[in-house]
């Protein structure tokens, strides 16, 4: 090539390169700031997590290395690798990985660390190649950062790098043999090989033969059912003894590791035996369930893999592995997370859904999941294996020839309008949806919102002579105003018995019930003024944790000297710092703001405003007035705590109206419009034609 030809072509590419992001129309400089957030967030998970695992003490870190560098571990044990039954691996495992482990043995626990690091980072990027197409730019720029984020905040990796395991090992052999482009289009035997090695690794894996046959990669297929073959036969040979232990005497190491029945155990089998059934009829019952969770889930994996949706098919494969295994510990359960991918729903409301369940469910524990009682206790202890199970056999993914793939129905939406307070200025940026959001995901987002702001309560700063020291500066203050009325209200609610179990029992029930029955009416009737009312509260309720954060402070009925009376729970012994068994439940020194006069505030205001009644909205705005006289009087609250509720509720909703107006929309702005529900109705009406158009 000459060499003016050379420099246009260089040309054309550097012109290229700079035109990556700014072909996408009005999202280059957007994209390149979420782009360097997102490494920058992955970078430091990354690096925070090594740093937790390198910063524990060498007995401490990296448990499961143990099982391999011990003096009972693989790299010394002179006698079988099972005699404690804490070894779980194959005993090709137990033969190859013997050089990682002794490296590590050598490293104290820093180069395998690091190496493990290494692996998330490989199975991050060959994930994010695997996309569906098409792609856009923007979505394959962001994808590799996104896909390392939720791999080092998910439980398998957590678990990985904590333990010192090698699980990802088979799962990125398999991703590399199945969505590798190269591998994965080809009819060879290479992807077969690295099934094969990983089938060794863990004997589960084997079912991604089945998927290449499926597929028609036969020649794959039977490649990676000679190498576990192989590789198993190398490891008979070089240790019998421990190869019949775990083929014959552990049933392909089902006895292996901790109980079976165990919450760590997610699998059809594990669940089985914890509601009780033991003996030969488990054993059926399982092996039932398992064949048909394998057809299905088989039969379905190979259908998206055919639709070119190889990574979804690659970890809806993993799913029905992770049922069917007699054992399937938290660290094999990482095939979960990958089907994050999937499109799920018609609406746009609808796409997120799938992705948060699958998120929630692979980095947050069962206790966060779901509230401890009896009945959603067995949803949140079994949550790995249920989403498992609906995606192999149920979630009815989009094909990629479905109109929906791409353009789902959009959500109907109207631009920020002024309300009666029109010199208030409005962030124009943000349309105001109309339609009600998917409940699936709102219960989601609640729950988790709820877990986080009593986590963040209980465990704000809650040192006594600080708190105590905070409440006289409160009295203080009151004092200098002239409000300081609690003391004779309080002593006044006490001395009437009727009152003060009233004011009890109000404080105790209302606080939750009013607010979540507002909740639940807006939503189901005005869908629209939900989303306005639920945002402000959100916002408050965050704005109220930095206040417990920053400013603990000890509520009247905590303050030593002062002869509040504690309606509630009775005479306190002040001496003990603890209170006794009452700061079991929460952190008793939560009290500025107060949330109970936020939230009933928030109430009043909202049914002020959705109240076709003029006397219901003055019975609205009285309960937050009911709720001050509940606070004072059994000593949980002072004056000015009932004023930091107020402030912190005015703010959200401040917020919330510079976003997208007021509360109360003007329907008539929607034509032909005359309530809420016929501005919705138009608006969805509308929605369908502006998108064909």
């Amino acid at each position: 090539m000459t060499e003016p030809g050379r420099l246009e072509e260089l040309r054309g590419v550097a012109n290229a390169q700079r035109g990556g992001l700014g072909s996408l129309p009005g999202a280059g400089s957007r994209t390149v700031l979420a782009l360097a957030a997102l490494w920058l967030l992955a970078g430091i998970l990354a690096v925070r997590q090594a740093a937790v695992v390198l910063r524990l003490p060498p007995e401490r870190r990296l448990t499961d290395l143990e099982r391999w560098i011990g003096d009972n571990g693989v790299l010394h044990v002179k006698g079988s690798l099972y005699d404690t039954d804490k070894f779980t691996g194959t005993p090709f495992a137990g033969l190859v990985l013997k050089p990682l482990t002794k490296a590590a043995e050598q490293s104290l626990g820093i180069g395998w660390t690091l190496g493990t690091l290494l692996l998330v980072v490989a199975l991050a990027l060959v994930a994010a190649r695997s996309l569906p197409a098409p792609v856009t730019r923007r979505t394959a720029l962001l994808a590799t950062p996104a896909a390392i984020i939720l791999a080092v905040l998910s439980l398998p990796v957590r678990n990985t790098f904590t333990l010192g395991q090698t699980s990802i090992i088979p799962v990125l052999l398999v991703l590399l043999a199945c969505c590798l482009p190269r591998l994965a289009r080809g009819s060879g035997p290479a992807s077969g090989i690295l099934v094969g090695v990983a089938a060794a690794l863990q004997p589960a894996v084997l079912l991604f033969a089945v998927l290449l046959w499926l597929t028609g990669r036969r020649r794959a297929a039977a490649a990676s059912g000679v190498t576990f073959a192989v590789g198993t036969a190398v490891a008979w040979l070089a240790m019998p003894d421990d190869s019949w232990t775990y083929w014959f005497h552990h049933i392909a190491g089902a006895g292996l590791g901790e109980a079976p029945d165990g919450l760590a155990n997610q699998s059809l089998h594990g669940l089985l035996l914890r509601i009780g059934l033991h003996g030969p009829a488990e054993l059926v019952l399982y092996g039932l369930l398992a064949v048909a969770v394998a057809v299905l889930g088989l039969r379905r994996a190979a259908r998206y893999a055919l639709d070119g949706q190889l990574l979804l098919a690659t970890a809806l494969t993993g799913c029905v592995a992770v049922a069917v295994s007699p054992t399937a510990w938290q660290h094999q359960q990482l095939w979960i997370l990958l089907a994050v991918v999937g499109r799920v729903g018609r609406r746009r409301a609808d796409r997120l859904v799938w992705p948060v369940l699958v998120v929630l469910v692979m980095t947050l524990t069962s206790t966060v999941l779901m509230p401890d009682n009896p009945l959603l206790r067995p949803l949140g202890d079994n949550a790995p294996l249920l989403a498992a199970l609906i995606a192999a056999c149920a979630v009815p993914f989009l094909p990629r020839t479905s109109p929906l793939w791409d353009r789902p129905l959009p959500t109907p939406a109207t631009e920020p309008q002024p309300g009666r307070f029109s010199w208030v200025p409005l962030f124009r940026f943000w349309k105001r949806p109309l339609s009600r959001p998917n409940v699936f995901l709102e219960l989601m987002l609640i729950r988790v919102g709820y877990w986080a702001y009593s986590f963040i309560r209980a465990n704000a700063p809650d040192e006594r002579t600080l708190a105590e020291s905070h409440g006289r500066q409160i009295l203080g203050a009151e004092e200098f105003l002239h409000i300081d009325v609690e003391h004779r209200f309080n002593h006044f609610v006490a001395g009437v018995d009727w009152l003060a179990d009233s004011m009890d029992y109000y404080y105790g029930t209302f606080h939750f019930l009013v607010p979540v029955s507002l909740l639940g009416y807006l939503y189901v009737r005005r869908p629209g003024t939900y989303r306005w009312a639920r945002t402000a509260l959100s916002i408050a309720t965050l704005m109220a944790l930095v206040g417990f954060w920053a400013y603990p402070l000890a509520p009247p009925r905590l303050m030593p000297g002062r002869g509040f009376i504690d309606t509630a729970n009775g005479p306190q012994d002040l001496a003990n710092p603890d209170f006794g068994a009452l700061t079991d439940l929460s952190n008793q020194y939560a009290a500025m703001p107060s949330l109970h006069i936020g939230w009933s505030l928030w109430c009043g205001v909202v049914i002020a405003v959705v109240a076709p009644k003029v006397w219901m909205k003055w019975l609205g705005m009285l309960y937050p007035l009911m709720t001050f006289s509940v606070i004072v009087g059994t000593a949980n609250h002072y004056v000015l705590d009932a004023a930091g509720g107020a402030f912190v509720v005015m703010s959200g909703f401040a917020v919330q109206y510079a976003l997208t107006g007021p509360g109360r929309r003007a329907p008539g702005r929607v034509p032909g419009a005359r309530s809420e529900s016929d501005a919705l109705a138009a608006a969805e009406a509308a929605e369908p034609a502006r998108s064909k158009g």
